[in-house]
Formats: C-alpha cells, structure tokens, sequence
C-alpha cells in the first residue's frame, strides 16, 4: 500500500465515487427487465460518479487540470498537471449487469504519467501506483508475469465494433495473434485489462482507438509494476497516437513484432508457367 498525500487524495476520490457506482449498478441489474431498458440511467450513473470525482480531486487540488470522459478537457490554472479520468470504464458490462467495470484516474505532470489509480468496486480491487513507489493491489506489491514464450502467453485486447475503421485492422492482427498465443481475451474494460497485465493475470494487452483516459492511469501502474508500455507501432507515446501495447519485457518485443507481421501485405501470388506448346 502507497501511504503518500497524493495516493490518498486519489483513492479518497475513488472510494467516493464506487459507492455510487455500486448502488446504480445494483439498480440497473433490476432494470434489465423493463421495457425500455437501462440506458438513460447508465448514462447518468456514469455522470454522477465524474461529478463526484471531479469535486473531491478539485477540491484536494485546486488548479489542475482536467481530462473528463463525459465533460471534456478543462483547463487549470497549474498547466503542469492534468487528470485523466474515467468515471466509468466497462459501461457496456455495467449495462448489462456484467459485473466487471472500474473507475480509472491518472495524474499527468509535464506530460508524464506519474501516478494512477483503478478500482473495480464489485471485487473490491484497488490497483495503484505512484512513480518511484511501485504498483500494488490493495497490501499487495505488483510485478508482471514473467512468462518469455508467446506459446504461454495470454494476450487481452479490445475489440472494435463493426464498421469502426480499425475493424479489418483487428481482424487482421487477431487471426495472427489467435495461432501464437495459449489464449485470447476480450473483457471489455481497458483500464481493467492494464491492471491485469500489472498483476500478472494477463501476459500482454494491445488495443487501438482509445481515449488518454481509458489509459492514463494503467501505463502508470504497469510501468511500476516493471512492464513495458508503447503504442501498437512500438513509439514511446501511447498517449498521443492512442493506441497501447503492453506486457513484461521479452514479450512486449516480441509481441509488437507479432503485430508488425500481421500488417505486412501478403506477398502476391506467382503466375503458374505457362504450358509448353
């Protein structure tokens, strides 16, 4: 466990907002009967818990910025520090009663992820990390799985929809992937699948298309945890081009070389002799 001010600061905030999240998730269950179905009030379960959130980092810091997933970017008065922060991250598990979905907040100074938070408020998981004081789940130190070959290896991603424009893009690198791995996951909620990778439950995670808040606090609890985070190309800002690929350091390589293979134009096919004549 992390005992710093700003460790507190953020897992107070979190604490605040699960139980609200916990007591609309308990009602959107019940919803999942009703005719008109539970969207408008996963909609507003998922504001509730930003608004919370909002407020108790505000008031602990006033003058950060902020990265807000429903309310947008909000400018601070101390350009050095911004939130990142995701209210609700799983929304489709959440509104279907599928108990899986976190609360994930990062902390950005001079563009540099220094501290996060995840908590999945059904199993009462509390993954953290500060820069320099390593990664934890609630009183327990974090480290990376230390499988080397990919054939042992389980791999988490995120799946785009069907007609999104990563989607043949997907398709292409999971069928590359499928024949490589022992397993392939698709959980559905990002900032959970970083958090595995921390804990060792996941070997490696790769996704594209996503959002700085989706991320902002799993590079800064991985990396803590001793893994190794880029964006899908292997660049060192998975925050700016918004794509991230993650594990421990033997696979994390070998993986983005998996990736790479998998958008290499097939070669094309050789034109059979002609007959003689």
């Amino acid at each position: 466990m992390i005992r710093s001010p700003l460790m507190t600061v953020m897992t107070e905030a979190v604490m605040k907002a699960a139980r609200s999240l916990k007591r609309d998730f308990g009602e959107v269950e019940n919803l999942q009967v009703s005719r008109k179905g539970p969207g408008n009030f996963v909609s507003a379960a998922d504001h509730r818990a930003e608004e919370i959130l909002r407020a108790a980092l505000e008031k602990a810091r006033p003058g950060y910025g902020f990265v807000l997933e429903e309310t947008g970017t909000i400018e601070g008065s101390d350009t050095t520090h911004r939130w990142h922060v995701d209210p609700l991250d799983g929304t489709t598990n959440f509104l279907h009663g599928i108990p899986h979905f976190c609360i994930s907040v990062g902390l950005e100074r001079e563009a540099q992820m220094v501290a996060g938070v995840i908590y999945d408020p059904v199993k009462d998981e509390m993954f953290m990390a500060e820069r320099g004081k390593g990664a934890f789940l609630n009183n327990r130190r974090l480290r990376v799985a230390a499988r080397r070959e990919m054939t042992e290896a389980v791999a988490y991603c995120g799946l785009p929809h069907l007609g999104r424009p990563a989607h043949p893009h997907f398709l292409a690198e999971m069928a590359t992937v499928m024949s490589r791995v022992a397993g392939l996951r698709r959980m559905g909620a990002a900032a959970l699948d970083m958090a595995y990778v921390a804990a060792g439950r996941a070997d490696i995670y790769w996704e594209r298309d996503l959002k700085t808040w989706d991320m902002a606090a799993g590079i800064a609890i991985i990396r803590e945890a001793g893994g190794f985070v880029s964006d899908c190309d292997g660049g060192a800002e998975p925050m700016q081009t918004l794509s991230i690929c993650c594990g421990n350091e033997n696979l994390h390589r070998d993986f983005l070389a998996l990736l790479k293979t998998a958008r290499r134009p097939a070669p094309a096919a050789r034109a059979a002799p002609a007959a003689p004549a």
